[in-house]
């Protein structure tokens, strides 16, 4: 597949950030491996498209319009999510394959110097940046558009018709915001029946349609979600957040006991194999992994969208759960809550036959003030468009 066209840039600015005189700055936002062990080959692919997109932007910056475009590379934070580092470099003469190299590349400028002057994001990294960017966003009033792991792979996404998927998003958290609790059935193997019930209460739901219109935002693109934090307990009643939630991993069926919109274990499968292992270790050793963060719905695969191996389009496609941080969304759960920086992860896991295809989420429910339900999917294919 071709890169981005100079006109296919040109558009996608003008699409994604409705402008503002005022917005006459856009930085590409890129993460350098710290160490040339932990780079593989997407990565190195991607440090290509952002130094491209640099590059046609600064071509075409009169067409935008733009003033300047910078490319602003920084070291690795080793996972996603967790919070950027100080200071960033303002690179002037390509990219070095390694972070170790960025002093002899840029300008060592600090982020919040950045963030002040800059108004317009395109973060094409391979750790998502989303929670810290949706963070100094509403503190600067920039715009960000976040693309961890993209790829040439999700170039047609980004031409789907985004007026309807905007109609979509919309009608989605429309519901979200009024549900007290979504209740969904999966079925694991097609035998296996497990439920969940994720408590909607004292939360504001999220659209992410692909476009920012208003200062201050921060969001996925490729994009085409409605999403919410459950409620974690921190306004007084307990969370009511519970079940059980099967989730696929390398091959094995887990299943993780919630309670209080906590996952305090996890069954293994009957081989008691890796993924087993590894979960529960994760669970011991960071109890915030286990955090319920985000219940989401993608309506991408509608479009004829399919999975291409990456979270930030995969999890556009359909219902996903996400563990771990949550306060980048309006909920409590911190980079404080974990042991270390590179401990701290929002972690999606996507309930689509592509991606788990021994779990199937055979019915999702809402149920609204007053006693009101609303069955929102079946079989995985929603029922209110």
């Amino acid at each position: 597949m071709s890169r981005l066209s100079e006109k296919d840039l040109v558009d996608l600015v003008r699409s994604v950030f409705p402008g503002y005189p005022e917005d006459r700055r856009l930085a590409i936002l890129v993460d350098v491996p710290r160490q040339a062990v932990r780079d593989n080959p997407d990565w190195k692919v991607r440090r290509g498209l952002a130094e491209d997109w640099y590059l046609r932007l600064m071509s075409a910056a009169a067409s935008v319009p733009l003033d300047r475009v910078l490319l602003a590379a920084y070291p690795d934070v080793g996972s996603n999510n967790a919070d950027l580092p100080a200071d960033a470099f303002v690179v002037e003469r390509g990219l070095p394959d390694e972070a170790s190299g960025l002093e002899a590349h840029g300008v060592r400028t600090p982020f919040e110097t950045i963030f002040r002057e800059v108004p317009l994001f395109l973060a094409p990294t391979e750790y998502s940046t989303t929670a810290p960017l949706k963070n100094a966003a509403s503190r600067h009033q920039f715009r960000a558009a976040t693309m961890p792991g993209f790829s040439e792979k999700m170039v047609p996404a980004l031409r789907v018709d985004y007026a309807e998927v905007g109609r979509r998003v919309a009608a989605l958290k429309d519901r979200l915001d009024r549900a007290e609790e979504a209740e969904i059935e999966f079925v694991k193997d097609g035998l296996e029946p497990h439920k969940m019930l994720f408590d909607l209460r004292f939360r504001s739901a999220h659209e992410s349609s692909g476009r920012f219109p208003k200062k201050g935002a921060a969001g996925n693109l490729p994009s085409g979600e409605a999403y919410i934090v459950p409620y974690e307990g921190e306004k007084g009643p307990a969370s009511r957040t519970r079940g059980e939630l099967p989730v696929e991993i390398s091959g094995e069926v887990l299943v993780f006991a919630v309670e209080g919109n906590k996952a305090v274990a996890v069954r293994p499968a009957a081989t008691l194999g890796p993924a087993w292992k590894d979960e529960a270790e994760h669970l011991r050793r960071e109890p915030a992994y286990g955090n319920m963060a985000e219940l989401g719905f993608g309506v991408l695969g509608d479009f004829g969208i399919g999975p291409v191996g990456e979270i930030l389009l995969d999890e556009k496609l359909g219902l996903h759960v996400a563990f771990g941080r949550s306060d980048h969304f309006g909920g409590r759960i911190g980079p404080a809550d974990f042991s270390r920086p590179e401990e701290v992860v929002h972690l999606d896991r996507i309930y689509i036959p592509a991606t788990q295809p021994r779990v199937a989420a055979c019915s999702v429910v809402f149920r609204y003030p007053g006693g009101a339900e609303e069955v929102i999917m079946t079989d995985g294919r929603y029922r209110i468009f």
